[in-house]
């Protein structure tokens, strides 16, 4: 009996971001940024299904919550990437305000890590900083959010220049540099916590082919067409899970326009291997599936993995996306509040579990 063909969703459009996927060189120093420094819990240890004789760790929040996920290959042996067209040039997690940003700027300081900011972004304020590996990350206050130069119910419609004091070479960098919570932050608490990712920025070489990727294959749309605030030359647009009248929360992706570069993305720790948006569940990610490879985009079967199927896709300037599946979730073999506790494999990999966790280090 043939099966019946998926019922393709009208105007299918992700929800928003499920996961951001980076290369690591080691996963001990990982844990110990991104659980001790950072605050967030481990809610999945386990291997790559593709190579499990590394590590695959998951951080999130609330359980590992679609759009609070950051995971990490550890590959030790592969060089060192970098940011360029087809790649992320760095990833936003989402903070509540100002006041919480001053107080990561005192405790990053105080663990000896460098920070730029706070700058007014207009539409947030952020600090930026790198991880063990180089990836650059930012930290955003949730608003005042992207209608404060556009009326809320048409966004992305017209090009918005930054006014002059935001830009690079009009601020006040002293004044920026100096300006700290003067206290000691010994403990991330509720009032600075990481409450999930904010947005993800790229770089593509083609950014009014990117837009009619973007909405037509995601059904994402435009939010935000502006400048890199940092030069004041290059496009930066915004797309986002939009109704209208809201952009919802961890949605947010957007692309710096580098074009006719030929300075491509170099794959390797310290760069985003692959970028996720989220699909409610199977029966909707097999209808998009279609919908994608009817748009002429290749896209691979689905991949089990366990907490989410995924499927994977590129855009044309070569950046790996995957839309993955809301559930089953992480709690499918420890419970919520062990998460993270032990390593987990999926059920074709456990007859090689011995020789699995001789191949992998211990991790506290």
């Amino acid at each position: 009996m043939t099966p019946a063909r998926p019922v393709r969703p009208a105007d299918p459009a992700t929800p928003g971001l499920h996961h951001v996927t980076l290369v690591a060189r080691d996963a001990l120093k990982t844990i110990e940024f991104y659980r001790d420094v950072l605050g967030l819990a481990v809610v999945k240890r386990t291997v790559n299904f593709d190579e499990p004789s590394s590590y695959h760790l998951y951080f999130g929040v609330d359980g590992g919550r679609p759009g609070t996920l950051l995971t990490f290959f550890e590959w030790p042996r592969v060089p060192r990437g970098g940011f360029g067209v087809g790649g992320v040039h760095h990833v936003a997690l989402s903070v509540p305000d100002r006041t919480a940003l001053l107080r990561w700027k005192r405790r990053l300081d105080d663990h000896h890590i460098h920070v730029r900011g706070p700058y007014d972004r207009g539409y947030f304020t952020s600090i930026y900083f790198v991880d063990p590996d180089g990836q650059i990350l930012e930290l955003a206050t949730e608003g005042p959010g992207y209608a404060i130069d556009e009326p809320a119910d048409r966004l992305g419609e017209q090009i918005v220049e930054p006014p002059l004091e935001r830009l690079s070479g009009h601020r006040d960098e002293d004044a920026i540099a100096a300006e700290m919570h003067p206290e000691p932050v010994r403990q991330v608490d509720a009032e600075m916590a990481i409450t999930g990712l904010h947005h993800v920025s790229g770089i593509t070489d083609d950014i009014e082919r990117a837009d009619a990727f973007l909405t037509g294959t995601l059904g994402l749309r435009r939010v935000k067409r502006t400048l890199n605030q940092d030069d004041g030359r290059t496009a930066h647009w915004f797309w986002a899970a939009y109704d209208g009248r809201e952009v919802a929360p961890a949605s947010s992706f957007s692309l710096f326009h580098w074009p006719g570069s030929d300075y491509r993305a170099r794959p390797g720790f310290g760069q985003t291997h692959h970028v996720a948006f989220r699909v409610p569940d199977r029966e909707t990610q097999l209808a998009w599936r279609e919908r994608i490879l009817e748009l002429g985009v290749p896209v691979t079967h689905v991949q089990e993995r366990k907490y989410f199927r995924s499927i994977y896709f590129r855009m044309h300037d070569g950046m790996l996306l995957e839309l993955a599946t809301d559930g089953p979730g992480f709690d499918v073999d420890e419970p919520l509040d062990r998460l993270g506790s032990a390593l987990q494999l999926p059920g074709w990999l456990e007859p090689r579990r011995a020789e699995i966790e001789r191949s992998l280090r211990a991790l506290p």
